[in-house]
């Protein structure tokens, strides 16, 4: 019992710092929530502004929708902004067992995946907003009225902007588990076929549900793909190369000596 209360000791520093982490992370979040819910009816008019729907009319369809939705905005608004945060508070917590290596690739990947995060969220939005623009006006030359759900408009547009989003963050994911040794890039090349239909069924999950969308959607996930088993291997190329040359050094080294 006295050697669980040591080891439980020895680990307390880290517990307290995890604690205090955690503590304004959670602060954080509520701040930006309350943030969120409060300006949620300006969000919604820069968004609809954005998609400028003449020909649809988005409205509620209950007198509590607008209060559900301003809670899921908050949310979001949470979330998103808290993110960075969260990044920073581990890589506070981790880099003390990290190699200077690490630390350098951490900074690397990080603006990296931010980037990627938001050409998926851009690109998706931009497909999504081409594709509503397009129904509504098709919808009206068949003499049909848009009266459209504000929930589902919104949840649509952001949920699937987010998801294409996070998606766009496997080739982070793919470098991390080659450099770890857990897969290689001959393997990711066989397993090509079996990728890119995960990635259309996964895509075609996605809104809008038709074809084209599913195409537009998934082409560059599927680029990505094929650009970091090339970079990949590039790399690790070189890498064996300089491994190969610093062995060969202490080998001429022992030689010389004996």
């Amino acid at each position: 019992m006295e050697n669980l209360s040591q080891k439980f000791s020895d680990y307390f520093e880290y517990f307290e710092s995890l604690r205090r982490k955690l503590y304004s992370l959670a602060i954080a979040f509520f701040v930006f929530f309350f943030f969120g819910f409060f300006e949620a009816g300006n969000i919604l008019r820069v968004i609809i502004h954005i998609f400028d729907l003449h020909d649809a009319s988005i409205v509620t369809t209950s007198p509590f929708q607008f209060l559900s939705l301003a809670t899921t905005i908050g949310m979001y608004v949470g979330i998103i902004f808290c993110l960075p945060l969260f990044l920073y508070h581990l890589y506070d917590f981790l880099k003390d067992g990290l190699t200077v290596r690490e630390k350098k690739l951490f900074f690397i990947l990080l603006p990296i995946g931010f980037l990627l995060f938001l050409v998926g969220f851009a690109y998706c939005f931009a497909i999504l907003y081409f594709y509503l623009k397009s129904v509504s006006i098709i919808n009206v030359s068949f003499g049909l009225q848009n009266v459209w759900d504000i929930s589902s408009f919104l949840s649509q547009v952001i949920v699937a902007s987010t998801c294409l989003g996070l998606v766009f963050q496997f080739p982070i994911i793919l470098t991390f588990l080659i450099r770890v040794g857990l897969v290689n890039i001959e393997y990711l090349r066989e397993k090509r076929l079996y990728a890119n239909c995960a990635i259309f069924i996964f895509v075609g999950l996605l809104p809008p549900p038709d074809i084209f969308s599913t195409f537009l959607e998934a082409i560059p996930l599927v680029l990505l793909y094929q650009a970091t088993l090339w970079v990949n291997s590039i790399f690790f190329s070189e890498q064996i190369h300089r491994s190969g040359v610093h062995h060969g050094e202490k080998i001429n080294i022992l030689e010389f000596e004996t």
